[in-house]
């Protein structure tokens, strides 16, 4: 009981500061492309100073190194989670134009604008590593097959542009945990004036992405949620097949405790938040993408506490 009333505490502060962004966004405080703004500010500037202040501050070498080996744990139960998608898109006839967009949605989760503060909220900052080496992962498997999959339900049909794949791949935040991996490596110390520049940026990370989602939950419109056979599917995958999956792949791994609690945690984050903006971008059904974003959202605050009690016996 301990465990659930300390995880549902982590999960009411980041509902409270989603609450925030949703009141403000319907008194009309944010008008226009305010989340736009907002998405832009973490992506490239809060987030990359995030990951160089969390990584040269909190890691050795030796533990990077060690670490790294485990980025086949989320590469393995993606790939698993996109084969199961396959067979659920022919099994439930899931509707053409959305096809592709169901399968990225099914094996990528919301690493970063969801995934880490709620993991930070239960874990503390020990558990930042692991969230990030999870979000290497996810991130590149996004951007490349999630959004060639998305591409071909689109009316522009798929293309796969490598110079493209790679600028959204190495993005400032995966640049920014990149920089911070050398510099470790190499042993390279910032000047104390840097670290606390990097510190006090990175800091904004965490309620400025809440402030974004409850944006976008404002934007999506609780009226337009609905449990249909397609939404059901993605609620499945997102919050019972791919903890589980993450669970049986984990639990005998040589790997610290923690570890696997974030893991299995990332693995079972929201929809992600760039979801409806590929789907826009390419013709796909972006505003089936955006409910599912809003579901799966709402739906991860009561799935967290029950969660992190199954987690504890394990």
């Amino acid at each position: 009981m301990q465990v659930f009333m300390e995880s549902l505490s982590g999960v009411l502060v980041i509902l409270g500061m989603i609450l925030v962004g949703y009141c403000l966004t319907e008194h009309g405080w944010f008008k226009g492309d305010a989340d736009k703004l907002i998405a832009k500010l973490v992506t490239q500037v809060s987030l990359p100073c995030y990951m160089l202040s969390t990584i040269t501050g909190k890691f050795k070498a030796h533990e990077l190194l060690e670490m790294l080996p485990d980025l086949r744990f989320p590469v393995l139960s993606m790939m698993i989670l996109m084969a199961i998608a396959f067979a659920l898109v022919r099994i439930f006839n899931i509707k053409k134009g959305r096809q592709g967009l169901f399968t990225s949605m099914f094996f990528n989760s919301n690493t970063i604008f969801v995934g880490l503060p709620i993991n930070q909220a239960l874990f503390g900052d020990r558990s930042i590593p692991y969230v990030l080496i999870y979000y290497m992962a996810n991130t590149t498997i996004f951007w490349t097959l999630g959004t060639f999959f998305i591409q071909r339900d689109g009316e522009k049909g798929a293309k796969f542009d490598l110079k493209k794949t790679l600028g959204k791949v190495f993005s400032p935040p995966l640049l920014g945990f990149m920089l911070g991996i050398v510099l470790v490596l190499l042993d390279v110390r910032l000047p104390t004036f840097i670290n606390r520049d990097l510190a006090y940026l990175g800091n904004l990370t965490i309620p400025l992405s809440m402030l974004f989602i409850g944006i976008s939950v404002s934007h999506a419109g609780l009226a337009q949620m609905s449990l249909k056979k397609d939404n059901l599917l993605i609620l499945f995958g997102r919050f019972v097949c791919a903890p589980l999956l993450m669970t049986v792949l984990v639990i005998h791994a040589p790997m610290p405790t923690l570890m696997k609690h974030v893991f299995i945690l990332q693995s079972a984050m929201p929809v992600m938040t760039n979801a409806p903006v590929v789907a826009n971008l390419y013709g796909a059904d972006s505003s089936y993408a955006a409910v599912m974003v809003t579901e799966t959202t709402l739906m991860s605050l009561i799935v967290v506490p029950i969660l992190m009690v199954i987690m504890q016996s394990l």
